[in-house]
């Protein structure tokens, strides 16, 4: 557990492998810059043997690595920044999936990066990012999945696309072999929001109204972090579970 608290931000990271799996590869971390601006960065990886834990690792300490170089402290410039950067992590994983040893690997990625208040972020896959304000838990991203192209097209119904069996199947991963198409947003942030970040396995397994009503609950934040994995483990655990969480503290958001 990783829990962070700025003046006018806190963040709790946690990971669990779930009670299915025997390793995670899921990745999750949180990174400032030099200007003092904060990038969270989360990702599920996925290859045979070794190969997602790799992927998940590096595709976040790199991006983490190179934004704590940076001074970026406006929204272009880390527009900018997502959209060099993230290619340049796809071509690289890329290459090292070409050895036999990590055939197949790829990963998920979702960043998000907060200036001021604004929330910059960057998504492939389907892993997701959701805003909890109000009374309403929104999904911010769509999945980059078969089961989501096929809703979209209208060929299947929601009930359906919750019991596909191909629903693992992503249609864009970092270490793709194609260029990369990011889905780039950006919300403006109010005093009590909460951003989530998360891996399948914890949306797959509990519903929109079980996320909000643990995100809104009067525990401290890393409680709801470790409350969510609860949740997901109760109802199966079936993958690795990974979440991000950011409060926006009431008083200090202009």
């Amino acid at each position: 557990m990783k829990e962070e608290d700025t003046n006018r931000m806190e963040i709790a990271l946690l990971t669990d492998v779930g009670k299915k799996r025997t390793n995670n590869q899921d990745f999750v971390n949180h990174f400032v810059n030099r200007s003092g601006m904060p990038l969270i960065v989360l990702a599920d990886g996925m290859g045979g043997h070794r190969a997602g834990n790799i992927a998940s690792e590096m595709a976040v300490t790199d991006l983490g690595a190179a934004w704590v170089d940076t001074q970026i402290d406006s929204v272009n410039g880390v527009r900018d920044w997502f959209a060099e950067h993230l290619e340049a992590e796809n071509k690289k994983i890329h290459e090292v999936g070409q050895s036999d040893e990590y055939k197949g690997m790829g990963t998920t990625l979702e960043a998000i990066a907060i200036i001021g208040n604004q929330a910059i972020y960057a998504h492939i896959g389907d892993s997701r990012i959701g805003l909890v304000r109000g009374e309403e838990y929104k999904q911010l991203t769509s999945d980059h999945s078969l089961v989501n192209a096929l809703l979209k097209a209208g060929q299947i119904t929601v009930e359906e696309a919750e019991r596909h069996p191909q629903r693992n199947i992503i249609t864009q991963s970092i270490g793709q072999k194609d260029e990369i198409q990011p889905d780039f947003g950006m919300v403006s942030l109010e005093s009590g929001d909460y951003l989530l970040l998360n891996s399948d396995g914890l949306t797959n397994m509990i519903s929109g109204s079980d996320i909000y009503d643990i995100v809104t609950s009067d525990i401290s934040l890393a409680d709801k972090a470790a409350t969510l994995i609860r949740f997901a483990n109760n109802a199966g655990g079936l993958d690795n579970i990974t979440v991000a969480l950011v409060h926006m503290n009431e008083e200090e958001v202009e």
